[in-house]
Protein backbone atom coordinates (compact mmCIF):
# COMPACT_ATOMS: atom_id res chain seq x y z
CA UNK A 1 0.00 0.00 0.00
CA UNK A 2 1.60 3.42 -1.49
CA UNK A 3 2.20 5.76 2.03
CA UNK A 4 0.48 8.86 1.63
CA UNK A 5 2.33 12.28 3.08
CA UNK A 6 1.63 13.60 5.87
CA UNK A 7 -0.83 15.99 6.55
CA UNK A 8 0.47 19.82 7.01
CA UNK A 9 -1.05 23.61 7.38
CA UNK A 10 0.16 26.44 6.18
CA UNK A 11 -0.36 30.13 7.20
CA UNK A 12 -1.48 32.66 4.12
CA UNK A 13 -0.93 36.14 5.94
CA UNK A 14 -2.39 38.73 3.81
CA UNK A 15 0.09 41.51 2.49
CA UNK A 16 -2.69 43.99 1.66
CA UNK A 17 -4.18 46.56 4.28
CA UNK A 18 -7.60 48.02 3.75
CA UNK A 19 -10.38 49.41 5.75
CA UNK A 20 -11.03 46.08 7.81
CA UNK A 21 -7.37 46.71 8.85
CA UNK A 22 -6.87 50.48 9.16
CA UNK A 23 -5.52 50.40 6.50
CA UNK A 24 -2.12 48.82 7.85
CA UNK A 25 -0.86 45.90 5.72
CA UNK A 26 -2.11 42.68 7.48
CA UNK A 27 1.36 40.83 7.63
CA UNK A 28 3.29 43.87 8.99
CA UNK A 29 0.85 43.63 12.40
CA UNK A 30 0.34 39.25 12.16
CA UNK A 31 4.18 39.43 12.55
CA UNK A 32 4.49 41.27 15.25
CA UNK A 33 1.25 39.43 17.62
CA UNK A 34 0.01 36.65 15.17
CA UNK A 35 2.92 34.52 13.35
CA UNK A 36 5.24 33.73 16.84
CA UNK A 37 2.05 31.60 17.25
CA UNK A 38 1.77 30.42 14.06
CA UNK A 39 5.39 29.45 13.83
CA UNK A 40 4.66 26.87 16.45
CA UNK A 41 1.97 25.29 15.20
CA UNK A 42 1.88 25.42 11.46
CA UNK A 43 4.21 24.00 8.71
CA UNK A 44 4.20 26.99 6.27
CA UNK A 45 3.74 30.39 6.01
CA UNK A 46 2.82 31.83 2.38
CA UNK A 47 2.61 35.61 0.98
CA UNK A 48 0.41 36.69 -2.40
CA UNK A 49 2.45 38.52 -4.67
CA UNK A 50 0.69 41.80 -5.73
CA UNK A 51 1.91 45.45 -5.85
CA UNK A 52 -1.08 47.63 -4.67
CA UNK A 53 -4.94 46.92 -3.50
CA UNK A 54 -8.29 45.43 -4.82
CA UNK A 55 -10.81 47.72 -3.76
CA UNK A 56 -8.59 50.71 -4.27
CA UNK A 57 -5.39 51.26 -5.69
CA UNK A 58 -4.26 52.82 -3.14
CA UNK A 59 -4.43 49.93 -0.60
CA UNK A 60 -1.35 49.17 0.42
CA UNK A 61 0.34 45.68 -0.52
CA UNK A 62 3.27 45.05 0.69
CA UNK A 63 5.75 43.21 -1.81
CA UNK A 64 5.96 39.74 -1.84
CA UNK A 65 9.86 38.66 -2.04
CA UNK A 66 10.53 40.95 0.63
CA UNK A 67 8.02 40.34 2.64
CA UNK A 68 8.92 36.87 2.74
CA UNK A 69 12.23 36.98 3.40
CA UNK A 70 11.73 39.47 6.01
CA UNK A 71 9.15 36.45 7.95
CA UNK A 72 12.40 33.87 7.11
CA UNK A 73 14.52 35.84 9.25
CA UNK A 74 11.61 36.02 11.95
CA UNK A 75 9.87 32.63 11.75
CA UNK A 76 12.56 29.77 11.91
CA UNK A 77 10.60 26.63 12.06
CA UNK A 78 8.56 27.00 9.38
CA UNK A 79 8.72 26.58 5.03
CA UNK A 80 8.07 29.41 3.18
CA UNK A 81 6.16 29.50 -0.20
CA UNK A 82 4.69 32.61 -2.29
CA UNK A 83 0.88 32.02 -3.20
CA UNK A 84 2.10 32.43 -5.86
CA UNK A 85 4.51 34.57 -8.14
CA UNK A 86 3.46 36.02 -11.12
CA UNK A 87 6.45 34.89 -13.28
CA UNK A 88 6.18 38.13 -15.53
CA UNK A 89 6.35 40.79 -12.35
CA UNK A 90 10.62 39.30 -12.45
CA UNK A 91 13.11 38.57 -14.92
CA UNK A 92 13.77 34.19 -14.87
CA UNK A 93 17.26 34.66 -14.15
CA UNK A 94 16.38 36.97 -11.38
CA UNK A 95 13.67 35.02 -9.88
CA UNK A 96 16.23 32.38 -9.79
CA UNK A 97 19.18 34.15 -7.99
CA UNK A 98 16.36 35.32 -5.53
CA UNK A 99 15.15 32.27 -4.91
CA UNK A 100 19.01 30.41 -4.37
CA UNK A 101 19.50 33.07 -1.56
CA UNK A 102 16.65 32.49 0.35
CA UNK A 103 17.42 29.02 0.48
CA UNK A 104 20.67 29.68 1.88
CA UNK A 105 19.68 32.02 4.17
CA UNK A 106 16.64 29.91 5.57
CA UNK A 107 18.92 26.53 5.75
CA UNK A 108 16.26 24.73 2.97
CA UNK A 109 12.84 26.29 4.16
CA UNK A 110 12.11 27.98 0.75
CA UNK A 111 9.43 25.85 -1.50
CA UNK A 112 9.15 28.93 -5.07
CA UNK A 113 5.16 28.63 -5.31
CA UNK A 114 4.78 30.31 -8.83
CA UNK A 115 2.22 30.68 -11.88
CA UNK A 116 1.56 32.28 -15.26
CA UNK A 117 0.12 35.46 -13.67
CA UNK A 118 -3.54 36.61 -14.04
CA UNK A 119 -4.09 40.47 -12.82
CA UNK A 120 -3.85 42.31 -15.92
CA UNK A 121 -4.43 45.65 -15.01
CA UNK A 122 -1.48 45.19 -12.37
CA UNK A 123 0.80 43.94 -15.78
CA UNK A 124 0.00 47.01 -17.81
CA UNK A 125 -0.02 49.45 -14.86
CA UNK A 126 4.04 48.91 -14.69
CA UNK A 127 4.64 48.33 -17.83
CA UNK A 128 4.90 44.95 -17.75
CA UNK A 129 3.98 42.53 -21.26
CA UNK A 130 0.85 40.39 -20.68
CA UNK A 131 0.47 38.28 -23.34
CA UNK A 132 -1.92 35.15 -23.85
CA UNK A 133 -2.44 32.84 -21.50
CA UNK A 134 -1.24 29.80 -23.47
CA UNK A 135 2.20 32.27 -24.07
CA UNK A 136 2.33 32.62 -20.48
CA UNK A 137 2.35 29.06 -19.15
CA UNK A 138 4.65 28.35 -22.18
CA UNK A 139 7.09 31.30 -20.53
CA UNK A 140 6.33 29.73 -17.08
CA UNK A 141 7.43 26.68 -18.21
CA UNK A 142 10.82 28.35 -19.60
CA UNK A 143 11.27 30.48 -16.19
CA UNK A 144 11.07 26.88 -14.48
CA UNK A 145 13.97 24.87 -16.39
CA UNK A 146 16.16 28.18 -15.87
CA UNK A 147 15.52 28.06 -12.18
CA UNK A 148 16.33 24.71 -11.81
CA UNK A 149 19.85 25.34 -13.73
CA UNK A 150 20.65 27.73 -12.44
CA UNK A 151 20.34 26.13 -8.58
CA UNK A 152 22.60 23.04 -9.79
CA UNK A 153 25.44 23.98 -12.98
CA UNK A 154 27.92 26.07 -12.11
CA UNK A 155 27.69 28.11 -15.52
CA UNK A 156 24.33 27.25 -16.99
CA UNK A 157 23.26 28.13 -20.21
CA UNK A 158 19.63 28.46 -21.56
CA UNK A 159 18.28 29.27 -25.06
CA UNK A 160 14.05 29.11 -25.71
CA UNK A 161 11.86 30.30 -27.58
CA UNK A 162 11.10 33.82 -24.82
CA UNK A 163 14.15 33.44 -22.20
CA UNK A 164 17.43 32.91 -22.84
CA UNK A 165 20.93 32.83 -20.10
CA UNK A 166 24.65 32.51 -20.97
CA UNK A 167 26.91 31.25 -18.47
CA UNK A 168 24.19 32.95 -15.53
CA UNK A 169 26.46 31.99 -12.74
CA UNK A 170 24.45 31.99 -9.48
CA UNK A 171 26.78 30.95 -6.25
CA UNK A 172 25.97 30.06 -4.00
CA UNK A 173 23.98 27.11 -5.08
CA UNK A 174 21.80 26.33 -2.70
CA UNK A 175 22.10 22.91 -0.98
CA UNK A 176 18.43 21.82 -1.01
CA UNK A 177 16.94 22.55 -4.37
CA UNK A 178 13.67 24.58 -4.00
CA UNK A 179 10.65 22.60 -4.85
CA UNK A 180 8.45 24.03 -7.44
CA UNK A 181 4.93 24.45 -6.15
CA UNK A 182 2.54 25.63 -9.69
CA UNK A 183 -0.69 27.11 -9.30
CA UNK A 184 -2.88 26.32 -12.23
CA UNK A 185 -6.35 25.08 -12.96
CA UNK A 186 -6.49 25.59 -16.96
CA UNK A 187 -7.43 21.53 -18.07
CA UNK A 188 -5.73 22.48 -21.34
CA UNK A 189 -2.42 24.02 -20.63
CA UNK A 190 -2.03 24.67 -16.81
CA UNK A 191 -2.51 21.29 -15.49
CA UNK A 192 -0.61 19.50 -18.28
CA UNK A 193 2.16 21.72 -17.26
CA UNK A 194 1.80 20.81 -13.64
CA UNK A 195 2.66 17.33 -14.49
CA UNK A 196 5.42 17.43 -16.44
CA UNK A 197 7.16 19.96 -14.26
CA UNK A 198 5.53 20.91 -10.88
CA UNK A 199 6.91 19.08 -7.67
CA UNK A 200 3.55 20.52 -5.86
CA UNK A 201 0.55 21.44 -7.48
CA UNK A 202 -1.56 24.22 -5.73
CA UNK A 203 -5.52 25.02 -6.39
CA UNK A 204 -8.49 26.72 -5.11
CA UNK A 205 -9.81 23.73 -3.69
CA UNK A 206 -13.74 24.22 -3.89
CA UNK A 207 -15.22 21.08 -5.23
CA UNK A 208 -13.99 17.45 -4.33
CA UNK A 209 -15.17 15.89 -6.84
CA UNK A 210 -14.23 18.25 -9.59
CA UNK A 211 -10.61 18.48 -7.69
CA UNK A 212 -10.50 14.96 -8.09
CA UNK A 213 -11.16 15.39 -11.86
CA UNK A 214 -8.13 17.75 -12.43
CA UNK A 215 -5.60 15.77 -10.41
CA UNK A 216 -6.40 13.00 -12.57
CA UNK A 217 -5.85 15.42 -15.69
CA UNK A 218 -2.16 15.91 -13.72
CA UNK A 219 -1.03 12.27 -12.86
CA UNK A 220 -2.39 11.53 -16.68
CA UNK A 221 0.19 13.99 -17.83
CA UNK A 222 2.94 13.34 -15.39
CA UNK A 223 2.77 9.56 -16.40
CA UNK A 224 2.88 10.58 -20.39
CA UNK A 225 6.23 12.67 -19.12
CA UNK A 226 7.66 9.53 -17.61
CA UNK A 227 7.61 10.87 -14.04
CA UNK A 228 5.49 8.86 -11.49
CA UNK A 229 2.50 10.51 -10.16
CA UNK A 230 2.51 9.89 -7.14
CA UNK A 231 5.87 12.40 -6.44
CA UNK A 232 3.43 15.45 -7.47
CA UNK A 233 2.45 17.00 -3.87
CA UNK A 234 -1.04 18.72 -3.16
CA UNK A 235 -1.84 21.91 -1.81
CA UNK A 236 -5.49 23.69 -1.64
CA UNK A 237 -6.09 26.69 -0.17
CA UNK A 238 -9.13 27.11 2.47
CA UNK A 239 -10.65 30.36 2.89
CA UNK A 240 -12.82 30.64 6.47
CA UNK A 241 -12.93 32.08 9.44
CA UNK A 242 -11.49 30.22 12.73
CA UNK A 243 -13.65 28.28 14.49
CA UNK A 244 -14.46 29.68 17.87
CA UNK A 245 -16.60 26.95 19.28
CA UNK A 246 -15.99 22.84 19.86
CA UNK A 247 -18.18 22.45 17.28
CA UNK A 248 -17.04 24.60 14.42
CA UNK A 249 -13.63 22.97 15.40
CA UNK A 250 -15.29 19.69 14.19
CA UNK A 251 -17.22 20.56 11.63
CA UNK A 252 -13.74 22.14 10.33
CA UNK A 253 -11.95 18.67 10.92
CA UNK A 254 -14.18 16.57 8.57
CA UNK A 255 -13.71 19.28 5.66
CA UNK A 256 -9.84 18.68 5.85
CA UNK A 257 -10.09 14.86 6.58
CA UNK A 258 -12.37 14.73 3.10
CA UNK A 259 -9.88 16.70 1.40
CA UNK A 260 -6.87 14.54 2.71
CA UNK A 261 -9.06 11.40 2.12
CA UNK A 262 -9.22 12.84 -1.67
CA UNK A 263 -5.73 13.24 -2.32
CA UNK A 264 -4.38 16.97 -0.25
CA UNK A 265 -1.33 16.93 1.44
CA UNK A 266 -1.13 20.47 2.40
CA UNK A 267 -4.01 22.63 3.50
CA UNK A 268 -2.86 26.67 3.17
CA UNK A 269 -5.33 28.20 5.60
CA UNK A 270 -6.83 31.92 4.59
CA UNK A 271 -8.48 32.99 8.07
CA UNK A 272 -8.28 36.68 7.03
CA UNK A 273 -7.21 39.35 10.21
CA UNK A 274 -7.87 37.35 13.24
CA UNK A 275 -7.79 39.31 16.40
CA UNK A 276 -6.11 37.25 18.52
CA UNK A 277 -4.25 33.84 18.82
CA UNK A 278 -6.88 32.48 21.29
CA UNK A 279 -8.51 30.80 18.03
CA UNK A 280 -5.41 29.76 16.76
CA UNK A 281 -4.66 27.87 19.62
CA UNK A 282 -7.90 26.11 19.34
CA UNK A 283 -7.66 25.76 15.61
CA UNK A 284 -3.97 23.74 16.24
CA UNK A 285 -4.98 21.86 19.34
CA UNK A 286 -9.02 20.51 17.51
CA UNK A 287 -8.26 20.51 13.85
CA UNK A 288 -4.39 19.88 13.24
CA UNK A 289 -3.33 17.82 16.33
CA UNK A 290 -6.17 15.25 15.79
CA UNK A 291 -5.42 14.93 11.85
CA UNK A 292 -1.74 14.68 12.74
Amino acid sequence: MEERRPVRFGWLSPCIGNRWSDHKPIVVEQAKHILPTVNDHFDSMWVADHFYGFDAKTDPFVEAWTSLTWLAAKFPDVQLCHHVLGHGYRPPALTAKMAATLQVFSEGRFMLGIGAGWRGDEYAAYGYDFPSPSVRFAQLEEVVQICRLMWTEDLPSFTGEYYSITEAAAPPLPEVVPPVCIGANGEQVGLPLVGRIADVWHNGGRDVTEWRRKLDIVHEAASAAGREPSEIGTAITIERPLPETDAESAEFQELVAGWYDAGVDHFVMDFGNPESTEPILRFSEQVIATLR
